[in-house]
């Protein structure tokens, strides 16, 4: 009794409620604002026990049912009458209890949380949290006034869980957790497996219900049975607050969003979106990077069924949608994760594990099962619920590596002295290989910057377990090779062409990314050297080694128009630039490039395969020219041909493999794209032998252009 008035009781249920004691039942009940409280069932009203807040009532235990309901006027004059919360028995199944135990529960999110909850046919909610250093946990909200008195949960044993059905709850309802920890300090925090949260900066949760009727069977069946590895796939990357904005410069509704969107992407001819992290985070400048609800959609941009319907809305108009996603790290506000129960339970106590100092965010404890269980449920709750198409995976590296941008003496290494982190891996191919097995067709994405062997390649074979990997070191040094004067660039062929001795290694994605155009590095137009003219055809041509170099396609929002000044995540895109023929001639020729890989089988069938690519020549670094064919499961080709300064090339000389006419599909330099017009057209190969070649043609190379030719 003493622990209970001191609120420090770890299973109120003890003493509270309904108690029978022979023939007779003792009932008690804590209710702090009330004068008198009456039983409804059998009219008793409850003698409050002296100096407490605490009442009790004792009679004929066949006077008074199981679950009986409590009835008073509170100190403000409003009557109230409900089921008494602790007449219920606790409703956790053992077996959702032993696999969140052990690391092995899919659905976690399913009995943790907060959820619409009935027990004879009394309707209430039923909150659940993992908590398990507290000394007490409660749920509090405009329900009990925030009084973290009035609603103590029950501990599940020795699981770490508590929970507790609140009867006469339902959607709607707002609530956090308050945390005695065993130091008696108090903190106050949100549910980490919430559904839906208050709009920054405030930080409640709601209780949330589904009530979407998804429309997408077709698209799902589709992606189980499709072949990705061999299908054209082209990812619009968006930030969807800065995206567009609404004509007063707030954000725009997710619904409204997906038909902006839906349209655009259908126009510009990509096959997916891969969105910013849209879980909830406090902070808009993080760009969803610092996240702090893993189970729910931002309220920035509307409710669960908004987002919903966003994704229904896109499968519907035949884009995919793959979300950001880190479980690398999260952030240290007061109201979320930190030290959730007063100790380091999702993270490291030691900062050399458990701080990322570089971010000023915490690392998650790859090591503990309900840690792993809360992302691998994130992970899954994203797919299913949502009916999302991949997850792409931030800062893979930093999970890898123990030493993750840190000094010498600032790691503790693995217990076989290395710097692998080997708990993290252990995580992470049990993602993948849950993800592969529970989503056919649905993709998973490493942003992963290191050396680190199979990131790609399945489990069984000792690989990571992924669907993908950026391939950074592509991205980098094609924008180290594009930023050099013309006039350099022949030092530095092998930028272009170093690539392909690791190309096929892996599966890889080719991103130009918002990481490319923010934090002082400018915009991918304000790389590019030289006059403007020089400039806008330098991004032409960089978008045709995109679309034609072996690898899936990822492209920035804007990026696709050549907006001019770096992305700022605080305003809309500059949509009025595609007015300018520059900025227009870019934006069609990207449409185009997308619809030339989309359509053509050598661009995309074997994107990870070495037989789908062959150098026609790699070393004309003095004229800075670069040629080779792409090919699909058939044998046809497609030639590429890029000429890297701004000197048009008469009469340039490539082999070809087979003798007849070739025609132009692609030329940047086009008019239609504002550039000078230089091209072949169309050429008829002679029997000169050239490069290994029997057969070759002569053609007129543009000023910094690209050109795709095709045999007919």
């Amino acid at each position: 009794m003493e622990k209970l008035l001191d609120f420090r009781h770890h299973d109120p249920f003890a003493i509270l409620g309904r108690h029978i004691e022979g023939d007779a039942a003792v009932v008690r009940a804590f209710a702090p604002f009330c004068r008198e409280l009456e039983l409804v069932e059998n009219g008793q009203f409850m003698t409050r026990l002296e100096g407490t807040d605490l009442f009790e009532w004792r009679g004929p235990a066949a006077s008074l049912p199981e679950r009986y309901r409590l009835r008073w006027t509170d100190d403000r004059g409003h009557e109230h009458e409900q089921f008494d919360t602790y007449c219920f028995p606790p409703q956790l199944g053992d077996l959702d209890i032993y696999l969140f135990g052990e690391g092995r529960h899919l659905h976690a999110y399913r009995f943790l949380g907060a959820h619409e909850h009935q027990v004879d046919g009394v309707g209430g909610v039923l909150f659940a949290v993992w908590a398990p250093n507290a000394e007490r946990v409660s749920v509090i909200g405009d329900f009990n006034r925030w009084d973290g008195r009035v609603h103590s949960m029950r501990a599940r044993g020795g699981s770490g869980i508590w929970e507790l059905f609140i009867p006469g709850l339902s959607a709607g309802t707002l609530y956090k957790f308050e945390i005695r920890t065993r130091q008696g300090s108090l903190l106050v925090k949100a549910d980490p497996y919430a559904n839906a949260f208050q709009m920054r900066p405030e930080t409640a949760c709601w209780v949330n219900r589904d009530n979407y009727e998804w429309n997408d069977a077709t698209w799902i069946d589709q992606r189980a049975e499709g072949d990705w590895q061999h299908s054209p796939m082209s990812v619009y990357e968006v930030h969807l607050g800065s995206w567009q904005k609404s004509d007063q410069g707030h954000f725009l509704n997710y619904r409204e969003l997906a038909h902006r969107l839906a349209e655009y992407v259908n126009w510009l001819g990509f096959s997916h979106i891969e969105l910013l992290p849209i879980t909830e985070h406090p902070f808009d400048a993080s760009w969803g990077y610092q996240t702090t609800g893993y189970f729910a959609p931002t309220s920035r941009f509307g409710s669960p069924d908004d987002f919903r319907y966003f994704v229904d809305h896109m499968h519907q108009r035949g884009i995919g949608i793959i979300l950001d996603w880190v479980p690398a790290h999260f952030p240290k506000d007061d109201f979320a994760l930190a030290k959730f129960d007063g100790t380091a339970l999702y993270e490291h106590e030691d900062p050399r594990l458990g701080e990322h100092r570089d971010w000023g965010t915490l690392i998650y404890n790859y090591g503990r099962n309900e840690v792993r269980n809360f992302l691998l449920s994130s992970a899954i709750y994203w797919l299913e619920e949502f009916h999302l198409d991949g997850l792409r995976v931030d800062a893979v590296a930093s999970m890898l590596y123990l030493d993750y941008s840190r000094e010498a003496n600032d790691w503790i290494p693995n217990e076989y002295g290395g710097r692998e982190n080997l708990r993290a891996v252990d995580f992470i191919r049990h993602l993948n290989e849950e993800v592969h097995k529970n989503f056919p067709g649905a993709l998973v994405i490493a942003e992963e910057s290191t050396a680190w062997p199979q990131v790609s390649r399945p489990t069984w074979l000792g690989g990571l377990g992924f669907s993908m990997k950026w391939n950074m070191g592509w991205m980098h040094d094609t924008l180290t090779y594009f930023h050099e004067n013309p006039v350099h660039r022949s030092y530095h062929h092998d930028q272009l062409t170093f690539g392909l001795l690791y190309c096929f290694t892996e599966n890889f994605v080719l991103p130009f990314s918002h990481d490319e155009v923010v934090h002082g590095k400018g915009s991918l137009i304000s790389k590019m050297p030289g006059d403007a003219w020089q400039q806008f055809a330098n991004l032409r041509l960089l978008y045709s080694f995109l679309f034609t170099y072996p690898g899936k396609k990822l492209l920035f929002m804007g990026n696709e128009f050549g907006q001019g000044r770096e992305w700022n995540a605080a305003e809309s895109l500059d949509w009025h630039q595609i007015n300018d023929p520059q900025h227009r001639g870019v934006q069609l020729l990207v449409c185009d490039l997308a619809k030339l890989y989309r359509e053509q089988p050598p661009l995309h069938e074997l994107d990870f395969s070495h037989e789908g690519f062959s150098w026609i020549d790699c070393h004309d670094s003095t004229q800075s020219v670069i040629c080779y064919l792409r090919r699909d499961r058939q044998g046809r080709t497609l030639l590429v041909v890029l000429n890297f300064t701004p000197v048009p090339r008469y009469g340039y000389r490539i082999g070809v493999p087979q003798a007849g006419s070739y025609s132009e599909l692609i030329n940047s330099d086009s008019a239609f794209y504002n550039g000078g017009n230089v091209g072949s057209d169309s050429v008829q190969s002679e029997s000169v032998p050239w490069m290994g070649f029997d057969q070759s043609i002569s053609l007129v190379l543009p000023p910094l252009g690209a050109l795709v030719l095709t045999p007919y």
